[in-house]
């Protein structure tokens, strides 16, 4: 299905329309944990998707990789459910034929990056894909924020080079290696930053993950605890379109290479 969906889209139903005066009232950046009061009276039945501020990034198409940050809370009671800026790691929405709620893919394709667009839906209709619906009842009205970082191909790569892989001589105890400059947006700690990786275990040093391997592109917030052990320094200061190998040591060593794709600062 290939639409660009309109600002403002309401799934038609015979019953079951939002009360006048019942829409929810969203503030805070692009970026930051949204603050979001919700009215009283009765939200209806009918999923509601509401452009809230328009983004000046190139717009998501069908068979994107979509990165969105997103904050889920009950209707009533405006109890929070799920929030990716608790954890500081947007979610991956793979848009490649795969089982993808209605309301995400008319919430997400079509919007240029930098969008904030909220969702207001039952939760059978609601919640994305692997997303149980623990503790609610299917008829349960959600609020969701979106804040859309971007679309990426699943195969995006640094321009004009192949894919990584782990480079001879790294171990657990070797310093980061820069392999390849970027001269893109410097990356900062504290920053979204998407990329593309590989990551091989030690000592047998076997590809165990890979971005390409599970649909695309990631993005995660630059901050310790956030990304693997020594990812924060290794990439801080690099530019976008760089490639840098990483030892990641500890219990379990790990060892990455991580092609930067873009930096998303925070609202």
């Amino acid at each position: 299905m290939r639409l660009i969906w309109p600002a403002l889209f309401m799934l038609a139903t015979s019953c079951g329309a939002a009360e006048e005066g019942t829409q929810p009232v969203v503030s805070g950046a692009f970026g930051s944990k949204p603050v979001v009061a919700i009215p009283k009276g009765n939200p209806g039945h009918t999923p509601r998707i509401t452009v809230l501020s328009v983004g000046s990034g190139r717009r998501t198409v069908p068979g994107d990789v979509v990165l969105t940050d997103v904050d889920i809370r009950r209707w009533s009671g405006n109890q929070p459910y799920l929030s990716t800026h608790d954890g500081h790691q947007p979610t991956t929405v793979v848009f490649d034929g795969r089982l993808v709620s209605e309301t995400w893919r008319q919430s997400l394709i079509g919007r240029s990056a930098g969008s904030r667009v909220m969702l207001i839906s039952p939760a059978a209709d609601a919640l994305g894909p692997h997303m149980p619906l623990t503790g609610l009842s299917p008829a349960d009205t959600l609020v969701l924020v979106f804040d859309i970082l971007g679309g990426y191909p699943p195969d995006a790569r640094l321009v004009g080079r192949p894919l990584p892989v782990v480079p001879a001589g790294l171990t657990p105890a070797a310093q980061p290696r820069v392999l390849i400059d970027g001269s893109g947006p410097e990356v900062v700690a504290g920053a979204k930053v998407v990329v593309q990786y590989v990551a091989a275990s030690w000592p047998s040093r076997t590809v165990v993950d890979s971005s390409y391997r599970r649909g695309g592109p990631s993005a995660f917030t630059l901050e310790e605890g956030s990304v693997p052990a020594g990812w924060t320094a290794a990439l801080d200061g690099l530019r976008v379109g760089s490639r840098v190998a990483v030892p990641s040591p500890g219990p379990a060593p790990m060892l990455y290479v991580v092609d930067i794709l873009d930096t998303i600062t925070q609202g």
